[in-house]
């Protein structure tokens, strides 16, 4: 079996050399493509708002960053498979969900800490909540994922 430039040990385009499937494949795929958008939407948004307006909302600003740097880690342990992305992104989906419940709980009982929202604000109740359900689902695909391989 040949592998071209973009596959390698524990990452193909399809399916390793053992049948399985790479963790951006199937239910994955759509998984991947949400993790990317809110990867390139959130690390877009705080380096703007960490550029022009820190001094509005430093706790606010400084927790969308870290937001951003989770969904880019697990992004990226998605698009790579393999066994220690698996560990990578469950850690990352777990912190995440941490974070969302965290940041979410925090703004609920104190807003005024709060003077702009960030991705997990209100547990991501300005992305459909979204953010506290995306963990979730990532957790269990990645839990399921793993039986299959």
């Amino acid at each position: 079996m040949s592998e071209t430039p973009s596959e390698g040990p524990g990452r193909t385009a399809s399916a390793g050399r053992d049948g399985s499937r790479g963790l951006g494949h199937g239910p994955g795929r759509p998984l991947l493509a949400v993790y990317a958008v809110f990867a390139v939407g959130a690390t877009s948004r705080s380096v703007y708002q960490l550029a022009t307006r820190f001094g509005e909302a430093p706790l606010a600003y400084s927790l969308s960053a870290v937001a951003a740097v989770v969904y880019v880690v697990i992004t990226f342990a998605l698009v790579r498979g393999g066994e220690a992305a698996r560990r990578v992104a469950t850690a990352g989906c777990a912190a995440e969900l941490a974070g969302v419940l965290t940041v979410g709980t925090w703004t609920v009982l104190d807003p005024a800490a709060f003077p702009d929202s960030t991705v997990w604000s209100d547990y991501g109740l300005g992305y459909l909540l979204l953010p506290l359900v995306l963990p979730v689902l990532g957790l269990v695909w990645l839990r399921r994922s793993r039986r299959a391989a």
